[in-house]
């Protein structure tokens, strides 16, 4: 530890402040459905997701060795670099978090690191196999396969209990979906906390404070899952309104289907290493859950606007990751001149927020209107079965001033 530098000791404070934003940026993919469906208070949510996110960070390395080992040729990287492609990073998580978008975490990171490292070594220093195999085709796969298995699971889930009592088989729902929303907070953990420690194992690969090939140390491990817990018991709240709200309105079976389906997708990935987005995992069951009951919508606005996100964050991370290297390059005073923009970035992004709050208190309250195909789905799709006769009145528009009031009527 004695070639611990300060530009070292600078890359590890602020790879722990991407920590933090990826915890409560991806706290809506655990707890967005449980909270949604009034399965758990959202405090309540929130804290629990922080509990099992800390222990999740200890159960795998896996994913960390992907990022530190595998990703870009860790020869040829300088501490800088780290620092540039951190920065790509955060600034990218706190945009999406504040338009409420549920972009990947994991994504901004690579697209940083990516950046950064051709800036530095050009194309070549990026390894272009498991770029492929263990990020790009992972990012494509991830919601494709979890939103089948949501939609299939909700499909079966309700077939199953067409006969069971209305209210008993909710409660029984909450219940397995507080269950499955606690799995995918393990799962996040083990997933995500470890692209924060593959980075910081990097950067002290980089800095010749640790010997190549290395697993991360155990105070690594340890201050990952704090930073991730942090940010996730703060919640992000506008993407959990966005994910449990904006894009579908879930019930309890669906809530369970779609947690469970994402669950078992993040922690195979993690088995094999694969740095997979939970975010694209999440998002992907959530629709798969809204299109999978009869009489269930997705929102294509909000999905078309969270795609469009997704698309954008590896190159835009990358881009700014690149132009932060760049300046980096120019020494000292470079590095110094990126750490203050990005902390007056964060520092305006913030204050942006402050404009319109939404926290634990509206966090179940959404202004997004169905568009034109959810509505028309909505007219011609059944109802779920058990919904109450009243519920299945409708009034017929009144007419024009030339017909006569005989007609209205109320079917």
């Amino acid at each position: 530890m004695e070639n611990f530098s300060l530009i070292l000791a600078i890359v590890v404070v602020t790879a722990l402040a991407f920590d933090f934003t990826n915890g409560f940026h991806d706290t809506a993919n655990a707890m967005a459905t449980t909270i949604s469906t009034g399965a758990l208070k959202p405090k309540v949510a929130v804290a629990m997701s922080a509990a099992l996110n800390l222990v999740g960070a200890f159960l795998s390395v896996e994913v960390a060795n992907t990022i530190s080992k595998g990703l870009v040729d860790e020869t040829g990287i300088r501490p800088e670099v780290i620092f540039a492609a951190l920065v790509g990073a955060i600034l990218w998580n706190l945009l999406t978090w504040l338009v409420g978008l549920p972009s990947s975490s994991s994504h901004a990171l690579m697209g940083g690191l990516i950046g950064a490292t051709i800036a530095s070594a050009g194309v070549g220093a990026v390894h272009g196999d498991a770029l492929v195999t263990k990020v790009l085709i992972p990012a494509i796969a991830a919601p494709l396969v979890a939103g089948i298995a949501a939609l299939l699971a909700t499909r079966l889930t309700y077939t199953l209990g067409k006969k069971a009592d209305g209210k008993a088989a909710a409660k029984g729902y909450r219940t397995g979906q507080i269950a499955s929303a606690g799995l995918v907070s393990l799962a996040h953990g083990t997933n995500d906390a470890q692209k924060t420690m593959g980075i910081i194992t990097l950067a002290l690969v980089a800095g010749g404070a640790v010997a190549p090939d290395s697993d991360p140390p155990m105070w690594v491990i340890l201050s990952a899952g704090l930073a991730i817990a942090l940010g996730t018991y703060l919640g992000g709240w506008r993407i959990i309104r966005t994910m449990g709200k904006g894009l579908t309105d879930l019930q309890p079976q669906q809530g369970f289907a779609a947690q469970t389906s994402a669950a078992t997708v993040i922690l195979a990935s993690s088995h094999l290493g694969f740095s997979l987005s939970t975010t694209h995992s999440v998002s992907g069951s959530v629709m798969g859950a809204g299109l999978g009951r009869k009489g269930g919508v997705v929102r294509w606005s909000t999905a078309t606007r969270m795609f469009v996100a997704w698309g954008l964050t590896l190159p835009a991370a990358a881009l700014v990751g690149a132009l932060a290297e760049y300046v980096t390059g120019f020494g000292t005073w470079g590095t110094a001149v990126v750490a203050v923009f990005l902390v007056g970035s964060s520092a305006a992004i913030w204050k942006i927020s402050r404009r319109e709050v939404v926290d634990h208190t509206n966090v179940n309250e959404t202004d997004e209107a169905p568009g034109v195909v959810t509505t028309a789905i909505a007219a011609v799709t059944p109802p779920p079965a058990g919904t109450p006769a009243e519920d299945l009145s409708a009034t017929i528009p009144a007419p024009s001033s030339s017909e006569p009031a005989s007609s209205q009527a109320t079917v």
